[in-house]
């Protein structure tokens, strides 16, 4: 996801996107979430996990396009260009990303929780150096050079691979039983949303501590995500309990809210970001792991209905706050945010406590 690191590039020439423009820019990217989770169950069934996932990434390829073209045209052209590559870019992401969570529950079924947090914690990195890339390539020579070299690795990662996994015998749209699961990732991807797409603009435009502080705090939120689900990905169930972890995620994501609020000054705010971070970490991997646990025979359904989910949250979270501010500062919308944590912390709480949750978290 390239808006959020675009965010200082959008609001300066040649584009001079509006708070309320680059907000709108979030929406297709739901859409195509929706399309892509409404899909995906079938498109599996019918076609196989392999072309499900090539589809996904033939989407993303797309995308990068668009943006590719975007990025050597002004604001009144690059705008619908930036609008289809979001569209594209939540279809595609939506796609590969129930796929490969598909892949690591049925190749890692003993360790179903680690293999998830791992292979999220590689999509955090890269959306980590993302930020870093884009300014030094936008500072020396154009931005537009990152989303071709990501359309190369698209097309590489398309290539025939070995033969597929067996996929889902049948598929319910909406299982029994996973609407907590579902619930629970919308109202995180709301909150990791509200910290990753605003991250950016928070630093370097509302608190006027320039686009450099805007950049290097985006890549701090990413960047510690990537680190902690790294760090606690491979720990032990005896030496720390993944549901403590859950839980104590849900009350760091509020806290985090709350100093975002009230600190200042350029490092400590960094330092915020990388704390929210790592507090968003382990969250929604360990759901999507309890969610596939709880459904075997439909794990590509849910897959993608739990993206969907975090697609969703981040679309309202980022294009939310974007209308919010028309009527409170983003300080202020930070701080009421820490009541997710409420429903966050009881539904982690909710979802991991049948007697069968622990084995299916380790």
């Amino acid at each position: 996801m390239l808006i959020p690191a675009l965010g200082n590039i959008l609001a300066s020439a040649p584009y001079h996107f509006s708070h309320s423009a680059y907000a709108l820019l979030f929406l297709p990217q739901t859409a195509g979430a929706i399309i892509g989770a409404a899909a995906a169950g079938t498109v599996q069934r019918r076609l196989g996990m392999g072309r499900l996932f090539r589809l996904g990434l033939a989407s993303n390829l797309i995308a990068m396009i668009l943006l590719l073209a975007a990025a050597h045209g002004a604001g009144p052209v690059a705008y619908p260009m930036i609008l289809g590559e979001s569209l594209f870019m939540g279809l595609g992401f939506g796609w590969t990303l129930a796929a490969i969570n598909h892949y690591s529950a049925f190749f890692f079924s003993q360790s179903a929780s680690m293999a998830i947090t791992l292979l999220n914690a590689l999509v955090g990195g890269a959306t980590a150096l993302s930020p870093l890339i884009l300014e030094t390539l936008h500072t020396h020579w154009n931005w537009g050079l990152w989303p071709l070299a990501l359309a190369a690795g698209f097309i590489l990662a398309g290539l025939p691979h070995q033969q597929e996994t067996g996929g889902d015998s049948q598929s319910a749209f909406w299982p029994r039983g996973i609407s907590p699961f579902v619930l629970v990732v919308l109202i995180y991807a709301l909150c990791e949303g509200s910290f990753g797409s605003w991250a950016s603009v928070y630093l370097s435009q509302d608190r006027h501590l320039g686009n450099h502080a805007g950049t290097l705090g985006l890549s701090a939120f990413w960047g510690s995500m990537t680190l902690f689900r790294t760090l606690l990905a491979p720990l032990p169930e005896q030496w720390v309990s993944r549901r403590a972890l859950l839980l104590a995620s849900a009350v760091g994501i509020a806290g985090c809210f709350i100093l975002l609020s009230w600190l200042s000054g350029t490092w400590i705010l960094i330092g915020a970001f990388a704390l929210a971070g790592a507090a968003c970490s382990i969250y929604y991997p360990f759901i999507m792991a309890l969610c596939l646990a709880r459904f075997p025979e439909e794990n590509t359904q849910v897959a993608g209905l739990v993206v969907a989910a975090l697609m969703i949250g981040e679309g309202i979270g980022s294009y939310g706050l974007g209308l919010l501010q028309k009527l409170q500062p983003l300080n202020s919308i930070y701080f009421i945010s820490a009541l997710w944590g409420i429903p966050l912390f009881i539904g982690a709480w909710h979802v991991s406590r049948h007697p069968g949750a622990r084995q299916e978290m380790k």
